[in-house]
């Protein structure tokens, strides 16, 4: 184990973050038990070791460079799938509240195995969809970062994310390939969500060449309370 332990900390240091040796066996044990569970529900098409370090880890990680984390208080990460960017991101910064949410209940069980056996405290799993909690009193606009790595189009994301972000607060998305049209199709619903794009940047994962996006956008104003939308809208209908 210490070999992978070492590859673990040599990597997330090429992004500029340190991490301690409890942090690298808490992504090990991470790590295992994504392995583990993969093997009975399909919870990634990634399972080498080193490709999980990169493409998972490192790439969840990858914020940083775009945005202090110091200063946020808690995040929500909206259809977490097998907990990226979310549990990386709590892994490394220990005294982030992080909440999971997804609506495949598979998932939240393999989540609440993972924090149980890497001993992460204040790590909320929500088994639902993100259009049933970004309601008045429940989870609306309280958290100071949304993050999201799931596959639907930044229109449709936005309306499912935007909800859950205290004004000033940020909704990041993480893309792959080419986004300029999505981005240009997301205006509308970045505006009628009370956001606005903070910027776009594009980088490459360490030493390969696979290229990543991340778009940073501010909450401005509140969310219009008629949004989200009821469940399936967002995505069949995306305010575009």
């Amino acid at each position: 184990m210490k070999d992978q332990i070492t590859y673990i900390k040599n990597k997330i240091a090429e992004i500029g973050l340190e991490i301690t040796d409890r942090q690298a066996e808490q992504f090990f044990k991470y790590y295992e038990l994504l392995a583990e569970w993969n093997q009975f529900m399909n919870l990634t098409g990634i399972t080498e070791f080193e490709e999980v370090v990169q493409k998972h880890f490192v790439d969840s990680l990858s914020i940083i460079s775009y945005l202090n984390l110091e200063d946020v208080d808690n995040l929500i990460d909206i259809g977490t799938g097998a907990g990226f960017p979310g549990l990386p991101l709590k892994i490394a910064f220990p005294r982030l509240k992080v909440t999971l949410l997804d609506s495949l209940n598979k998932r939240i069980r393999f989540l609440d195995q993972v924090i149980q056996e890497t001993c992460l405290q204040d790590v909320e799993t929500i088994h639902g969809r993100a259009e049933d909690f970004a309601k008045e009193g429940v989870k609306r606009e309280i958290y100071d970062i949304c993050v999201s790595r799931a596959v639907a189009n930044l229109a449709t994301l936005c309306e499912y994310c935007l909800p859950y972000v205290k004004v000033g607060g940020r909704f990041v998305s993480y893309k792959s390939g080419d986004i300029e049209e999505e981005l240009r199709n997301a205006c509308k619903s970045v505006s009628i969500l009370g956001g606005e794009t903070e910027k776009c940047e594009k980088f490459y994962l360490p030493g390969t060449d696979i290229g990543r996006s991340m778009v940073i956008i501010r909450k401005i104003k509140k969310t219009p309370k008629k949004y989200p939308r009821k469940s399936g809208l967002p995505s069949r209908s995306p305010l575009s």
